[in-house]
């Protein structure tokens, strides 16, 4: 990483940290953490990353990034940032390598005695049902003009096909579907990369878990999305797979090539970028909209299978069950979107990458079922801790472009992790603590191990502070499927 400098924070507040501008920084940094946080990423290289995106040609306001901030590619991951639409730029470093990564949630009328004496049935049917692993591939195998079709429509492809329901779709961010989409652009590597993966899990942190709410913290909204205490739910994390890897590591290879050539300097390269309106911008917004669709797809085809998971041990049907979805929400994307900039209403590109969306009640963005409650945010904890579900903000729309976390963050490297583990069954440890984990691999156990990254009560209680997102529910796991 390139253009290093000695990185000066300000506190602003008990959650804020302000970098201020210097040499070719457009806007200042601004960090969300608190004080015990800091400690921490100050050590990290992710700060120096965070300057470095505020040098992006037509940025405004801030280059942000959230609590769980650790090192990435380019843009810290935990990152965001806002660009003009007219004469800014689209960065593949601002979005990562696994576009449209995200969350859902399901609901079930289970209650935690039902189920915990179960655990292990169901999850080795769930790890029979649902392909995970690196390389995995899955049950699905599309000619490729069905392909395509998928591509265009995203997660309506799916219900379409027999994968789901219609209100699925509303729970869905966008309605599971991202406009603009390119096939034609689609380079035949990623379109190979993908053709086997649709309806996989995957590997690394992507994870599916049963879990119950063991805790409440907004009743009203609780009860609006039917959630209880001692409830059993389910928190599905993948993406979009290689079909995504490789269209991001496509478009950063011509992109590489194009900044320099425009003018554009950057501190580091692995912030290649192009205008939105050229064609090398479109060319990418239209792929990226691509592996959106197809992430969205993934998550609707492996929830049918979770579905039919749960009706095979339990001999009742999904509807019975109650297996309904709350909400699904990526967090590796860049969208169009309208923010209020210095007074005006002005169309921006907001790249989130590791941070999701959490817009407030009222916004003309959110389904109809939500618009009076706010935006539902998914925060998954790492394998074998509690996750959370919070909601949108008005706060979060005027400091943060509406975004808030994404999950807990990484404390160590995949490489420290396993060294630390050395010696350790993981699954042996979660298993006394009450969870029963099922994985393609236990080098990916050792990887993912809880003690791999932040707290995400920590995480949490930041956003949560600040008032970019508010606490709704917490949940805790007693079954986990691993890639």
């Amino acid at each position: 990483m390139g253009g290093e400098t000695e990185i000066k924070f300000e506190k602003i507040d008990e959650c804020r940290w302000m970098i201020p501008r210097s040499g070719g920084m457009r806007v200042p940094g601004i960090i969300y953490a608190d004080e015990k946080m800091m400690a921490h990423i100050r050590t990290d290289k992710s700060p120096q990353q965070v300057a470095n995106v505020a040098h992006l040609p037509g940025i405004v306001k801030y280059s942000l990034a959230m609590p769980d901030i650790h090192w990435g590619y380019g843009f810290p991951i935990g990152g965001v940032a806002a660009t003009e639409t007219d004469g800014g730029v689209i960065s593949p470093g601002g979005v990562g390598y696994d576009i449209n990564c995200g969350c859902r949630l399901m609901t079930s009328t289970l209650s935690l005695d039902e189920v915990r004496p179960r655990i292990k049935e169901l999850v080795s049917g769930l790890f029979r049902n649902v392909p995970s692993g690196v390389g995995s591939r899955g049950k699905l195998k599309l000619a490729r003009s069905e392909e395509r079709k998928m591509l265009l429509t995203g997660a309506r492809w799916a219900v379409e096909n027999g994968y789901g329901r219609p209100e699925d779709l509303e729970a869905t961010e966008e309605g599971g579907f991202m406009p603009g989409a390119d096939p034609d652009v689609v380079s035949e590597r990623a379109y190979e990369r993908g053709k086997d993966q649709l309806g996989t899990l995957g590997s690394g942190n992507h994870f599916l878990e049963v879990g119950y709410v063991d805790e409440i913290h907004r009743p009203d909204l609780a009860e609006k999305w039917g959630l209880w205490l001692n409830q059993i739910v389910v928190t599905i994390h993948s993406g979009s797979r290689g079909f995504g890897y490789q269209i991001c590591d496509d478009s950063l290879q011509v992109m590489t090539r194009e900044y320099g050539r425009l003018g554009i300097e950057l501190p580091d390269k692995q912030l290649a970028c192009a205008y939105i309106n050229s064609a090398v911008g479109r060319e990418y917004l239209g792929a990226m909209a691509c592996a959106v669709n197809y992430a969205y797809t993934n998550r609707q085809v492996l929830m049918q299978w979770t579905r039919e998971s749960f009706e095979q041990v339990f001999k009742r049907s999904a509807e019975d069950l109650g297996m309904d979805l709350v909400y699904d929400l990526g967090h590796n994307v860049a969208r169009r979107e309208k923010h209020d900039v210095d007074g005006r209403e002005v169309e921006l590109c907001v790249h989130r990458k590791g941070a999701a969306r959490a817009f407030p009640p009222g916004h003309d963005r959110l389904p109809q079922k939500y618009r009076d409650t706010g935006q539902p945010v998914l925060i998954p904890g790492d394998m074998g801790t509690h996750s959370f579900l919070l909601v949108g903000t008005r706060k979060a729309l005027d400091e943060t472009f509406g975004s808030t976390c994404h999950g807990a963050g990484r404390m160590m490297s995949r490489k420290q992790a396993m060294k630390t583990a050395q010696g350790r069954s993981i699954a042996a440890d979660l298993a006394a603590k009450g969870i029963f984990v099922l994985s393609a691999s236990q080098a990916t156990l050792a990887e993912e191990m809880p003690a791999a990254y932040k707290r995400i009560e920590d995480v949490v209680g930041v956003v949560d502070r600040a008032g970019i997102s508010k606490k709704v529910a917490r949940f805790a796991p007693i079954g986990v499927v691993k890639g």
